[in-house]
């Protein structure tokens, strides 16, 4: 460990110095609730995103092999030419903050799937395969839109977690020692120079009451 950096011996340095002190402790009480409370609320959606994950990969497992068949009935120029026109999907999205964290909620959105009718296309026209894959992606659209905010806030709650536990690791492993060391250093300082007055005092008081020899 590197010795603390040196500061001038005075009580207005030394006043300064536990000043800071005072507030680092108070900042990594701070920061501590704060870690504690990013913790609590990622254990709280640990569980709703894990089981997000789950169903988005179920129906990812359902919906890929759909598309192959379609591929292999219309081929790529076939299932181009079904999905024309393309579809806009609008999307209302809202800023907000969790525990500091800047984070974005989804308001509004139009439903992924549709009906037949809607997509502009029938069975007949289509196919079974390339409806069954429309049907599939549209719901494998679906969950990863409502996964998508949830999975967001997951990772900015873990990059602030790691942002806070580095900060308290900084104060508490440097900053924190730094000032006790600089602390200490200048009472130690003090209290000796005080010592050394009073010694001077003492010494200076005896020869006045001590009677001069001369006179005599």
């Amino acid at each position: 460990m590197s010795e603390a950096p040196r500061i001038a011996a005075t009580r207005m340095n030394l006043l300064r110095a536990t000043r800071r002190l005072e507030l680092v402790a108070k900042g990594v009480g701070l920061l501590r609730r704060k870690r504690e409370a990013l913790v609590s609320e990622l254990f709280r959606l640990a569980r709703p995103a894990a089981d997000a994950r789950a169903r988005v990969e179920a129906e990812a497992r359902l919906a890929y092999p759909a598309l192959w068949r379609a591929l292999a009935a219309h081929g790529g120029a076939g299932l181009t030419a079904l999905g024309w026109p393309s579809r806009d999907i609008s999307v209302a999205v809202t800023p907000g903050a969790v525990w500091g964290v800047a984070v974005s909620r989804m308001e509004q959105r139009a439903p992924m799937t549709r009906t037949l009718p809607a997509r502009g296309t029938t069975v007949t026209a289509a196919g079974p395969a390339a409806v069954e894959a429309t049907a599939r992606f549209e719901a494998l659209a679906e969950l990863l839109l409502e996964a998508a905010p949830r999975e967001m806030l997951l990772r900015r709650l873990g990059e602030a977690l790691a942002r806070t536990s580095r900060q308290v690791n900084t104060l508490e492993r440097r900053v924190a020692p730094t000032l006790s060391g600089q602390v200490a250093a200048v009472r130690r300082t003090l209290e000796e120079r005080e010592r050394e007055a009073h010694r001077r005092l003492r010494r200076l008081r005896r020869q006045a009451l001590r009677p001069d020899l001369k006179k005599q």
